[in-house]
């Protein structure tokens, strides 16, 4: 739709060719039916939230800015608000707002809209696109540019299947490993089944392989039947992928990272002392969640029923390594069905950055989810679809 809007701005003749009954059926979906539509913060932090391969989208990125994309929603109907972390919501909290105030620059723009309308295959004659094939009754467009904006490969339901990377490997493009990103994480300790749909909020997690740290970062997580999930483990999962698909490696939560060891220790000590003849297991009330409390308690090997005031120094500092270094197993990513987006795509090498025109084949483009590009979560995947799609269309 960006590509689309770009690419009629510059005054071309645009037909958009949509296989769903309807336009933005992944975008109906994203921030949970809220769309994140981007992130506010300035474009140099872009960079660093783009997890692969961010020199890439340096003129796309400039060339049409969070700033330019926030205009032109609000411009044709869709007021924003900005939340926590720089999240770009609708004021609505509805998608389809968003959806609905592209579908109107496309109309006033004159771009001709094709649902139901699935490509086969591109037209390609001597190294030179020339236009596509539809599947239905394999009718053939003839254009002098086409640009494949087909997303990736999650969220099969909404017509994400892949179809890009095949288009892409026909015309002799590498496409890149694919694998399942912003996903929740499988956990081998049987416990998180008995934490499931408890969210826990401001913790440190660190993903570590071995001693080697690949990933921290402080945010919200939420334990699920499976494992874990939630904003600090969604953008986990783009930076762990290829290694957790070879070995499990180790997850390690702080839940009170506002508090040094020391500190925490002094709390401990005065929650005891408050409590110096009940039961440990009615001591903990003021540091854990109601259902967190039994998995503390096993995790420092203190016996739930021994009196406060007879805990030890040592069994003290078993409960605050429970806390500060709460580990899990993780064992591995969930599939496609259950990832935000696709890791990996359409190698970038052989895409020119400024125009996101194949360097293997003339007047073909590719924009978006399809290219070997990805973002941590809060706005910034769509912000790469958003530019990308700008850069492709804005041709004159």
């Amino acid at each position: 739709m960006a590509a689309a809007i770009a690419a009629a701005g510059c005054g071309h003749q645009v037909h958009l060719y949509e296989k769903n009954e309807k336009l933005g059926k992944k975008l109906f979906i994203t921030g949970k039916g809220r769309c994140n539509v981007t992130n506010s913060c300035g474009v140099e932090e872009l960079f660093g939230n783009v997890v692969t391969n961010s020199r890439f989208l340096y003129s796309s990125f400039y060339g049409f800015t969070n700033e330019d994309m926030m205009e032109l929603l609000e411009r044709n109907g869709c007021p924003l608000k900005t939340e926590r972390g720089g999240r770009v919501f609708p004021v609505s909290d509805k998608s389809s707002d968003v959806i609905a105030a592209l579908s109107r620059q496309m109309r006033d723009s004159g771009v001709r809209i094709h649902l139901f309308s699935e490509v086969k295959e591109l037209m390609v004659e001597d190294g030179v696109c020339r236009g596509l094939v539809l599947t239905k009754g394999r009718e053939k467009v003839y254009g002098d540019r086409v640009i494949v904006a087909t997303g990736g490969m999650s969220y099969e339901t909404t017509g994400s299947t892949g179809d890009g990377y095949r288009f892409a490997r026909e015309q002799g493009h590498q496409v890149t490993e694919l694998l399942p990103a912003l996903v929740p994480f499988n956990v081998r300790e049987p416990e998180v089944k008995e934490l499931q749909g408890l969210s826990l909020r401001n913790i440190e997690a660190v993903i570590l392989d071995g001693r080697k740290e690949l990933y921290r970062e402080f945010g919200e997580l939420l334990f699920t039947h499976f494992g874990v999930s939630g904003p600090v483990i969604l953008s986990a999962s783009s930076f762990v992928a290829e290694i957790v698909k070879r070995k499990s490696v180790t997850l390690s939560i702080d839940l009170k990272p506002a508090l040094g060891e020391e500190q925490l220790d002094a709390r401990i000590l005065r929650d005891f002392e408050e409590s110096s003849n009940k039961q440990f297991r009615n001591s903990l009330s003021h540091l854990y969640p109601a259902r967190l409390i039994p998995v503390i308690i096993e995790r420092s090997g203190i016996s739930p029923d021994k009196r406060v005031n007879e805990i030890t120094r040592a069994e003290r500092g078993r409960l605050l390594d429970a806390t500060k270094r709460f580990t899990l197993t993780i064992t591995g990513l969930r599939g496609f069905k259950e990832a935000i987006i696709t890791k990996g795509g359409v190698a970038v090498k052989e895409i020119n950055p400024s125009t996101m025109e194949s360097k293997l084949v003339k007047n073909l483009c590719f924009a978006g989810e399809v290219l070997d590009l990805d973002g941590v979560t809060g706005g910034f995947n769509l912000q790469i679809a958003w530019s990308t799609g700008w850069a492709a269309g804005n041709r004159e």
